[in-house]
């Protein structure tokens, strides 16, 4: 991790890094609020050339200071790519029926679980954390071949990450006719169903 840690981050025009004590903060075009990171004891962030990058350093060479030197970095590049660019991450919802939607500030989600909905009652509702946003790009799965789409965005990594995450996890792609949530780039094991062979008994 030494190695990406001491990769110097380039500032972009338009982005700007201010670090008071350990906490780094990262400001841009893609969002009003800044992000914030506090940077682990042991490392320390600088912003040199008048602003125009970020240098990560670390106190000693020990295995632990060598891999929180990497991850600073990491997460401070991140922050600087998510103001300037931000992040984004499509999911699919494979399965006939299958549907999603956003209500508010919620995401909802029908897939399949009997008895657990309605059509004017979704099976599941997952609050959109501030700082994402949810774009619905089709609601409603047509078959399982055609699936609803839905796009998230942020300027958080992690924070985009995490709450794709959690929506698979609700109904993960099952390995025989791959109903369920997936990420656009996922490739789902298909398995073969199973074969009943007929003999004498």
């Amino acid at each position: 991790m030494s190695r990406i840690g001491k990769k110097p981050i380039d500032i972009p025009d338009g982005v700007t890094v201010t670090i008071s004590g350990q906490v780094v903060s990262v400001s841009g075009p893609k969002a009003k609020q800044p992000l914030q990171w506090d940077v682990p004891e042991g490392v320390q962030a600088a912003v040199e050339e008048g602003g125009k990058r970020v240098v990560v350093t670390r106190q000693n060479d020990e295995k632990r200071s060598r891999q929180l030197h990497g991850l600073s970095r990491a997460m401070i590049a991140n922050m600087v790519h998510g103001m300037l660019n931000g992040y984004e991450r499509r999911l699919l919802v494979f399965g006939a029926g299958y549907n999603c939607n956003v209500v508010g500030n919620n995401l909802t989600l029908n897939v399949g679980f009997m008895g657990r909905g309605t059509k004017e009652k979704p099976q599941f509702t997952i609050p959109i954390p501030e700082g994402l946003e949810v774009v619905i790009e089709t609601p409603a799965a047509r078959g399982d071949t055609d699936p609803a789409k839905f796009l998230v965005r942020g300027v958080d990594k992690q924070l985009v990450g995490n709450f794709c995450a959690q929506v698979r996890s609700i109904r993960p792609p099952e390995p025989y006719k791959g109903k369920g949530v997936r990420y656009e780039d996922e490739r789902v094991q298909r398995k073969a169903g199973k074969a009943f062979a007929g003999g004498a008994g």
